[in-house]
């Protein structure tokens, strides 16, 4: 049995698929899973370090560009469709699943052209232009959340949940404090903004350090900064006194989560899954150039029901950020409140009713199979007599 998982380019895209990956691989023997994305992804670094076959083609995205790559993203297009049917035509899947990404619109369109079941996940609320586009041509659609539902045609429509690795589920606090150098009796607060870093939170944590000089001793942080961010962060908080962990990208995900008392970070959907099925809560601060603005009607969602915090964006700065971290530190009841709210948010089973959706296509692909089979034994008995 041969599979490929299409999309990627960012965090949210990819860890849903390896979630689906791994429980494929727990489901069918011998199954062979190969992702394709683009060079640039996330997806390049990271399907390779999991041990699964990666290939790419020349694809880039279209929406909330400039001009002038928009013009040289729709020029790359006939090339991805022609990298995408020579990969389909190479591997000859049983099935393609898209996980959003522009590397995946190229390859569910070739897939639909050239006779292959497909399907796509949907992660969050309000879908992309490449899913709504996709929608209407693969065999089935998953989505994460109930308003998105209305997007994509009833009869093929299907409400999942947004997958979540089972590992992230493991993480330990005396492990992640070893891994990471921490201290376990302080107030751990961990950051990320997401798989690439957030230049305009890195930049917020460092100007809100003035502010909580008074807990110096009592916090530390654990912040995941991307590449470009790295060394001047890792230098703030050495020049100010503060304890704290810097990484370019945190890989022991889980450990990250266990030892987190509070998280501070962007709103992608993956995100949001794993917050919630870990039962942790913080400060959450969408994106604002996100397709659509998914990200702040994400946050909204939690922040509306008491599962976390939101700063805007636009609001950031070194004493709104402070501030919020500072009614939390004094407050800890009010974060065991939204935890226990998040908690009751989690879904863990997102994945096996997507493996469930993936199933039922490749038994209908087996049957038609064998249809086709009977019906030419059928004429050749019939030329017979």
């Amino acid at each position: 049995m041969k599979i490929i998982i299409a999309g990627g380019g960012t965090g949210g895209h990819i860890f849903p698929a390896l979630a689906i990956a791994r429980e494929l691989k727990k489901t069918i023997a011998n199954v062979s899973i190969t992702f394709v994305g683009t060079v640039r992804g996330i997806e390049s670094k990271i399907i390779p370090k999991e041990g699964y076959d990666i290939r790419f083609i020349r694809s880039e995205g279209l929406v909330g560009r400039d001009l002038f790559s928009t013009i040289r993203s729709v020029s790359r297009l006939p090339l991805s469709l022609m990298d995408s049917r020579r990969i389909l035509k190479e591997i000859n899947p049983d099935l393609v699943m898209g996980v959003g990404g522009y590397s995946s619109g190229p390859v569910i369109l070739s897939a639909r052209l050239m006779g292959i079941p497909s399907c796509i996940h949907e992660q969050n609320t309000l879908p992309g232009l490449t899913n709504k586009l996709l929608g209407k041509i693969v065999d089935t659609i998953a989505v994460t959340y109930h308003e998105s539902m209305k997007f994509f045609p009833d009869e093929k429509t299907y409400l999942t949940g947004n997958p979540v690795r089972e590992d992230i589920l493991k993480g330990d606090r005396d492990r992640g404090c070893k891994t990471f150098s921490l201290d376990k009796e302080r107030f751990t607060i961990f950051i990320f903004g997401g798989s690439s870093g957030a230049h305009n939170i890195n930049q917020a944590v460092d100007e809100s350090l003035v502010y909580l000089e008074q807990f110096r001793e009592n916090i530390q942080f654990l912040h995941q900064t991307g590449e470009k961010d790295f060394d001047a962060v890792k230098e703030i908080y050495s020049s100010k006194g503060f304890k704290g962990t810097v990484l370019p990208f945190a890989y022991e995900m889980a450990d990250a989560y266990a030892v987190a008392d509070l998280i501070i970070s962007r709103a992608g959907a993956t995100t949001l899954a794993e917050l919630t099925a870990c039962g942790k809560t913080g400060i959450l601060v969408p994106y604002p150039y996100a397709a659509g603005n998914h990200q702040e009607i994400n946050a909204r969602k939690l922040w509306d029901i008491g599962a976390a915090q939101m700063i805007l964006d636009r609001e950031l700065n070194g004493k709104t950020l402070s501030d919020m971290i500072r009614y939390l530190l004094e407050d800890p009841e009010a974060i065991g409140e939204m935890e226990r709210t998040s908690q009751s948010l989690g879904s863990s089973d997102a994945t096996k009713k997507i493996i469930e959706l993936i199933m039922g296509l490749l038994k209908k692909k087996v049957t038609k199979r064998i249809q086709i089979t009977d019906k030419r034994t059928q004429t050749t008995d019939e030329l017979i007599i």
